[in-house]
This record gives C-alpha cells, sequence and structure tokens, in this order.
C-alpha cells in the first residue's frame, strides 16, 4: 500500500522505516519541524511534500504528532478539501480513540487507532525493539490495522474504543509509575543510609528479577513478600517506621497485594487463615492496631 506521514517524530519516522522495508512505499512526509525533517530524511529518502500534493496520493495517511494536535490536522484536511473516499487516517495515540479523527459525521475516510506499547528513547530504539511490540488496535479497519501491525513485527491487541482512556491509564501504570515506585524505594533506602545512586543500583536488580517472574510465571504467582507470606509483624513494623506522607501510598499498594495474595493462594487450593487475613485487611485498611499475631 501507499502511504504518507503526517509528523516526522521518534514513532513516525520508524514506523515509516518499518512499513518501508516491509513492501510499504512511503510516498512523502509532512512536517512542521525542519529537524524532524532532516533526522527523517537521514533514515529514509523521502519528500516533504505539501499536504495537497501528499494526501490525495496515498492508500493511508499515519498522523504521527503529539496527541493535541490531531483533531486539529484531521480539521484541516476538511478545511482544504482534502477528502479521498474509503481512504484510511491513522493516529498512534494511546489515549485518544479513533473517532478523534472524525471531525464530520459524514466523513466518507476510515479511522483507526494503532497504538505501541512500548516507551522509544529514539529512533534508533524504536527500530529496534518495535518487532515484538504489542499494540492496541482500534477503529473501522481492525482487521487491516492488525496486518499493518504484524508488517511492523508487532502484536495486535483490539481494544474497546469508549474504554481506552483505561487502557492508557494501565499503560502508564505499568511505565511511568515503576519509575515513581523506585524512586519511592530509593527514598526509603536513603532513610536507612542507602543514599541516591547507589539506591537505585542495588534496587534495579530486584526490580529485574521481579520482572523476570512476571515473565516466567505470570500474575498472581510471581507476588512474594511478607504480604504474599501473610507475615502481619513486618507489614506492621512498615507502617509503624513509614513516614507518614508514605503510609498511605503502602497501604493502597498493600490493599491490591492481598488481593493477588489471596488470588495465588486458591490457585493452590490454599487460603489466608482468618484471624491473619482479618488482621491484614485492618492495617492495609488505615486502622492503628496493636496487634499480637499467634
Amino acid at each position: 500500500m501507499k502511504f504518507g506521514i503526517i509528523g516526522a517524530g521518534i514513532v513516525g519516522t520508524a514506523l515509516a522505516v518499518q512499513l518501508t522495508e516491509a513492501g510499504h512505499e512511503c510516498l512523502g512526509v509532512h512536517t512542521r519541524s525542519r529537524l524532524s525533517y532532516e533526522r527523517f530524511r537521514s533514515y529514509l529518502n523521502i519528500d516533504h511534500l505539501l499536504l495537497e500534493e501528499l494526501v490525495p496520493a496515498v492508500d493511508f495517511l499515519l498522523i504521527t504528532t503529539q496527541d493535541g494536535m490531531i483533531r486539529s490536522i484531521a480539521e484541516n484536511l476538511v478545511e482544504k478539501d482534502l477528502i479521498i473516499p474509503e481512504q484510511i487516517w491513522i493516529h498512534c495515540s494511546g489515549s485518544l480513540p479513533s473517532t478523534i479523527l472524525r471531525v464530520q459525521e459524514d466523513l466518507p475516510v476510515r479511522c483507526l487507532s494503532l497504538h505501541p506499547l512500548q516507551s522509544f528513547a529514539s529512533v534508533d530504539n524504536a527500530l529496534t525493539i518495535l518487532s515484538g511490540t504489542h499494540f492496541g488496535v482500534e477503529g473501522e479497519e481492525e482487521v487491516l490495522g492488525e496486518e499493518i501491525v504484524k508488517d511492523l513485527g508487532g502484536i495486535p491487541h483490539r481494544i474497546l474504543a469508549d474504554e481506552k482512556t483505561l487502557y492508557h491509564a494501565g499503560a502508564v501504570v505499568a511505565s511511568n509509575y515503576l519509575a515513581v515506585l523506585a524512586s519511592l524505594a530509593v527514598e526509603l533506602f536513603a532513610a536507612a543510609g542507602i543514599q541516591g545512586e547507589e539506591a537505585l543500583a542495588s534496587l534495579l536488580p530486584l526490580m529485574k528479577g521481579t520482572l523476570s517472574n512476571l515473565e516466567q510465571v505470570g500474575l498472581p504467582q510471581a507476588l512474594t513478600g511478607p504480604i504474599a507470606r501473610g507475615d502481619v509483624q513486618v507489614i506492621k513494623g512498615h507502617l509503624d517506621q513509614l513516614p507518614s506522607k508514605l503510609t498511605e501510598i503502602y497501604k493502597s499498594l498493600g490493599v491490591k497485594a492481598l488481593e493477588l495474595g489471596e488470588n495465588k493462594r486458591a490457585i493452590q487450593g490454599l487460603s489466608y487463615p482468618l484471624e491473619e487475613l482479618n488482621t491484614l485487611k485492618l492495617l492495609l485498611g488505615g486502622q492503628n492496631l496493636d496487634v499480637e499475631f499467634r
């Protein structure tokens, strides 16, 4: 298929390279940034075209701009009367539904969203890890979207357009909040005497080990630690010593850990002893208890 790119950032450039290598033909790129285009040109010798030149020539458009620009680009295409019936408009936002492109109800184009579930530091990095990357796919041409993802070497997953915000929130928790959790752990290590880079360096192998466990045995089996063991005294000790600003975060995460722990034991045909379970729930539910577990 013949395609064009609007927006020549890291994602757009990497997708254009991969699709070209898969046999699709990139006819042109349109971007407002000279630096972005020069970087794009260093990977693909493709001309910068006006929208009036690019849009009528392609089977599908990849709109790989920042999220806040996607709607305005679609509006601009409509204002310029650059509407090719049955042409496919594709954006790559993880938070916006494909319908953000449908600026008019009777627009005769097909709208699709393909979101790479990955963090790309550079074009080279993206080209290295695109193969095997999972993609969220939703819109009016999901079958075609899945084919394009497979051409990219990716793994497609259909998602519900109406719940796409929750999909994106899940991605934020898994990626961005992992860094936040590392920051909290570093803060606690610092209070215990292990500072800064030394703290992070000592935590990273532990975090990598947990990721490896998730990959090898999945959820909930990858859960380890005092909540998984039902070690009430350890949890109480943590809560007694934690800085007050971190207590509620710890408790909220602990409630989810306890749910995982219950699921893990259920798979094994086991359960927490009732006293142990109730005490953990009370501790993590915010009540101050003086419990001596027997």
